[in-house]
């Protein structure tokens, strides 16, 4: 039986391919130390375990839950948004939530995308992005971000490019996988932009708390839900990344586009995640606190092997990786190539979010001190 022609046009995922690679270096007994992937190594809070708990024994919590997620979960989110990004949403009609923000990008690329539609995606970016436009057949059109700008979009530039077939726009900021951060002023400039061409622009931002202390959603600029969406998770933020949960925003109109095929995708969020999800949501400032004091303690050891290893990197970013100009000379995938072998480290290369990450590595936070110090050792 032949695939479909879309599967010609997407490759398996990077890391899907690379670890199996570095877990067969582990069953060959090396002691590998993964430094590449953002999973999460911390547990969620106490809180968040009790109530999910304590939903498995609701009387309700085995059946099929609603399509939009219960009322006092889309409560919590615009809770969250007002009280951490002073946006006010309206529960009922303006929050979608999501198994996970990545399947929100599938479900919005279907939503708003015909076959031969343009798609503006950041080089580098997540690289789901490019994927999904392939997969539902549309084309991708590629931006570049260099550190010169901070790695923030250029618009002059992209308005040389033909944008008369562009539907969606994605940005993700603070960025992934630099960890640069856009202003307020940024963010409106890119609303202007997306009203200007009649671009639906969607901002990924799931890294807003981790070592930020300023964290923006680009729904609190003036007139953005008329053409804007925000993807957030909860994976990051909360150490929830296995639950998979997470949201979008947007207007009414968009919102109701993207569940009509949401609804036709699964049959609801299991009740105890989501219960488990209000009490994150809820969480206090001294969670928030917590979780960067940790980040910060391995940063400053990420700093210290990235000094080791001849890396040069942005202090001022934030988010939960290190983001590194590798040393004269060398590819992204050559340098990681010769640690991962020499030195049973891994870390990711830049390409994996594009041609302008040439030159850059990627070092995640999620490992613990004693982990990062045996890196320092080895190197």
């Amino acid at each position: 039986m032949k695939v479909a022609n879309r599967l010609h046009s997407v490759e398996e995922y990077y890391f899907s391919k690379k670890l199996k690679e570095v877990n067969a270096l582990k069953a060959a007994g090396k002691p590998i130390i993964n430094l590449g992937i953002g999973s999460p190594d911390l547990q969620p809070s106490k809180q968040v375990v009790a109530a999910l708990t304590a939903g498995l024994l609701d009387a309700n919590a085995h059946k099929y839950q609603s399509y939009q997620g219960l009322p006092e979960f889309r409560q919590a989110i615009a809770d969250f948004y007002k009280a951490h990004y002073n946006v006010s949403i309206n529960p009922d009609a303006e929050v979608l939530p999501l198994m996970g923000s990545k399947e929100g990008i599938m479900h919005i690329s279907m939503a708003f995308l015909n076959e031969g539609d343009s798609v503006l995606i950041p080089n580098p970016g997540y690289p789901t992005y490019a994927a999904v436009t392939k997969l539902v057949q549309a084309n991708p059109i590629t931006y570049n971000l260099d550190q010169s700008n901070n790695w923030l979009p250029n618009l002059e530039e992209i308005e040389t490019l033909d944008l008369s077939n562009v539907k969606i726009m994605w940005t993700s900021y603070p960025h992934m996988p630099t960890g640069a951060k856009a202003s307020k002023t940024d963010l409106k400039k890119l609303v202007d932009f997306a009203k200007k061409h009649d671009i639906l622009l969607v901002n990924d931002n799931p890294y807003s708390f981790i070592l930020n202390n300023n964290p923006l959603s680009i729904l609190n600029v003036e007139g953005a839900k008329d053409v804007c969406l925000e993807l957030n998770s909860l994976s990051k933020t909360f150490n929830m990344a296995g639950w998979r949960i997470g949201m979008v925003l947007g207007s009414p109109e968009h919102i109701n586009a993207i569940l009509k095929v949401k609804s036709n995708m699964d049959s609801g969020m299991f009740y105890g995640i989501q219960k488990g999800a209000i009490a994150a949501l809820n969480s206090p400032q001294e969670w928030f606190d917590s979780l960067n004091t940790v980040y910060t303690t391995r940063r400053e050891l990420v700093w210290q092997l990235a000094d080791k290893l001849n890396c040069t990197y942005d202090k001022e970013a934030s988010g939960l990786f290190v983001w590194a100009k590798a040393p004269e000379g060398y590819k992204s995938e050559t340098f990681i190539d010769t640690l991962l072998h020499d030195k049973s480290l891994f870390i990711t290369p830049g390409t994996v979010f594009g041609t302008q990450g040439e030159g850059y590595v990627r070092f995640s936070l999620c490992a613990t001190v004693e982990q990062i110090e045996e890196a320092i050792a080895r190197v």
